[in-house]
């Protein structure tokens, strides 16, 4: 394609760029990295109904230098203009620069579309290969994509081809360094400008999450050239030195640790209250929903919220943002009073490494850890710790959820016991409960397809293809019967109606 640049002396230059007229090129690696990236070292993750507007903005004026969105489903993108505009197009914002969209698909056409639609908003887009949960599975997207090199060398290739932006990946590894290091060196290869390593594998997560890798993350660094940032065991600043010193990455994401501490980046470890408030404001300037600030708020405070029980309660019931705003201002004036009436020298409980009234990391308890109970009851100030992993026992109230306590009160005949729950007679094709009438012993899914293939029925379903099938073309074997007696019918009319028009004359 031809570009013209306006030269010092005026005269124009036409040269031939794969670029479109009036824009600049694409920068690529490290380049990309250093302009239009500015060098970024501390990085806010893309998390779930987490990394809004909102919230970028809090942790950009704290230190982060690179944010991304939440990961948006790039099918529901490419369809959906309410979820184009409530998810990217009015969080548009000039201080939320430099901003990455990330995208989870598995289909290249699909995923290009969506990247498309985007990328005007946007200094880059990224895919999502690194989301390990059971709905990413279900989806078929995220970490569960990572042993399909083919398909993904595909959409990278299409995007980096298609896109104006660059196209970066978030992954995680595997188990061996060796396939690790060769699957960053496809993604590479395929047109990827920054690749993201979360250390983990996709089976570490939740309580069987531990220790990151970055032995790992140290080999793809080595492996590839083009900017790699690690992410995963980043609590405090001191981390991201260590990381970085470590595995030699270009930068540092956190998504945890800046959920419980937004100022990780400044090094500091401010008072809950400030962060609430701070985010409050921003709330109030650029609107999110309200599911998403409490889901802050309970990070935020979940040190606290064990020590005051009730104001977890009271956060919970919130339904606007000044009640939010309240329970926050009754959580400031409780601490105030606790850290008045602190003795010299007193030490957090709990085994925290502040109090719980201080910005700080929150370290999930691993399989069959039992969380003691640290102190007294809330009000006499003791820490509540979590229960533990463990089968919860029907005799024993304390440690049931308090879901189930809550249906425990509404019946108490009600019991927890895995053993006593119905067992269901399986479908024989997908393994979900089939149903107890069904004429093939299926679930309803597999039985709507067999019975449409068949032209067959399942009154145990409600499925009558079959009876449906032959009321049609018994209608239709009626139909010249049908027309005949509908022409009679409109002669009799018209007769009758010239009828009564004579009679009308001669009167």
């Amino acid at each position: 394609m031809i570009n013209c640049t306006l030269k010092k002396n005026n005269y124009f230059c036409i040269s031939l760029f794969p670029f479109s007229l009036g824009k600049m090129p694409k920068l690529q690696g490290f380049e990309f990295w250093r302009e239009t990236l500015r060098g970024a070292h501390y990085v806010v993750a893309p998390m779930v109904d987490q990394s809004e507007l909102a919230w970028r903005l809090l942790s950009r004026h704290h230190g982060a230098q690179l944010c991304y969105t939440p990961m948006l489903h790039a099918q529901v993108f490419v369809r959906d203009a309410n979820y184009r505009k409530e998810n990217l197009y009015c969080d548009v914002c000039p201080e939320d620069r430099p901003l990455i969209v990330q995208f989870c698909a598995n289909d290249p056409e699909v995923f290009v579309q969506a990247a498309l639609l985007a990328q005007d908003y946007c200094d880059a887009i990224d895919l999502n290969l690194g989301c390990p949960q059971m709905i990413a599975k279900r989806g078929h997207y995220g970490a569960f994509l990572q042993e399909e090199w083919a398909l993904l060398q595909k959409m990278i290739l299409l995007a980096h081809e298609k896109l104006s932006v660059p196209i970066t990946c978030k992954i995680r590894v595997f188990r061996e360094i060796d396939k690790t290091v060769k699957y960053a060196q496809l993604l590479e290869k395929a047109g990827c400008q920054l690749l993201t390593v979360h250390g983990r594998t996709k089976e570490q997560k939740g309580p069987l999450a531990g220790v990151a890798s970055w032995e790992h993350i140290k080999a793809v660094r080595k492996a590839v050239s083009i900017p790699v940032f690690a992410n995963g065991n980043i609590q405090y600043l001191s981390d991201v030195e260590e990381c970085m010193q470590k595995t030699g990455v270009h930068g540092v994401m956190s998504a945890e640790g800046n959920l419980h501490n937004p100022a990780l980046f400044e090094g500091r470890n401010p008072m809950v209250w400030e962060m609430t408030e701070e985010y409050l404001e921003i709330v109030h300037q650029y609107p999110c929903p309200l599911s998403y600030v409490r889901a802050h708020l309970f990070k935020l405070w979940h040190h606290t919220l064990q020590v005051y029980q009730q104001l977890r309660e009271e956060l919970a019931k919130a339904k606007t943002l000044e009640g939010i705003a309240d329970v926050n201002r009754d959580l400031k004036l409780r601490c105030q009073e606790e850290i008045a009436n602190q003795k010299e020298g007193e030490k957090p409980k709990g085994g925290l490494p502040f109090f719980h009234w201080i910005c700080q990391p929150y370290v999930r308890p691993g399989p069959k850890e039992t969380c003691k109970e640290n102190g007294t009851s809330g009000s006499e100030g003791g820490v509540r710790g979590k229960r533990a992993l463990e089968d919860e026992d029907d005799g024993n109230a304390d440690i049931l959820s308090k879901n189930k306590q809550k249906k425990k009160l509404r019946n108490p005949n009600k019991r927890f016991d895995p053993s006593l729950k119905p067992k269901y007679a399986k479908c024989d094709h997908c393994g979900n409960p089939k149903g107890n009438k069904c004429v093939f012993n299926l679930c309803r899914g597999c039985c709507k397809k067999r019975a449409f293939k068949e032209t067959a029925d399942c009154p145990g379903h409600g499925l009558l293809f079959k009876t449906k099938y032959e009321k049609s073309l018994l209608w239709k074997s009626g139909q010249p019967e049908m027309q005949k007696i509908e022409r009679t019918q409109k002669e009799d009319v018209e007769e009758t109606a010239g009828l009564k028009e004579g009679i009308d004359t001669v009167l």
